[in-house]
């Protein structure tokens, strides 16, 4: 189920760009993800699976894992994550395994994107958990990232990681 956007998720979303930001910098695909829970961000992740050599380094990931130390715990029930970014399969399966209530992102992954564009495994029918999925939040300003951002790596030659 889609639902409208919350007062509070545009600033959350834009804490949220400052982790893409960060993983920019960093030469990782522009995604930045928070997790809040109770009006207070519990779990902050910016991409980083190039630096860290771990191809579950995504930023959602990162995120939940944080979340889940704090709150010393692996449900993270009534929790929202909020990314930039449409969450892979990976990705969507772990919030579904956490069971996070609600999922807030900026733009749509057509490539990846396991919650609306491929798949539908945050609010599936056929699983034990379903989130309430709000999409389109500060979409311009997540696409814009995404895009300088490629449109740097394509005039440099590209990363061999990214052009798959």
């Amino acid at each position: 189920m889609s639902k409208t956007a919350f007062a509070g998720d545009e600033l959350f979303m834009r804490e949220a760009l400052e982790l893409a930001d960060a993983a920019a910098s960093a030469g990782e695909v522009p995604v930045g993800a928070l997790v809040v829970s109770g009006g207070e961000v519990v779990g902050r992740g910016a991409n980083r699976p190039i630096a860290s050599g771990d191809p579950t380094a995504h930023a959602e990931i990162v995120a939940l894992r944080e979340a889940a130390r704090r709150l010393d715990g692996y449900r993270l029930t009534g929790a929202t994550l909020y990314c930039t970014l449409e969450p892979c399969a990976m990705c969507a399966g772990a919030l579904v395994t956490a069971r996070v209530a609600r999922l807030v992102f900026g733009t749509r992954d057509l490539r990846f994107g396991a919650v609306r564009s491929k798949f539908r495994i945050a609010d599936s029918d056929l699983l034990n958990h379903r989130l309430e999925i709000t999409e389109g939040v500060l979409a311009e300003e997540c696409v814009r990232r995404l895009q300088a951002f490629f449109h740097v790596r394509r005039r440099r030659g590209g990363l061999p990681e990214l052009d798959d």
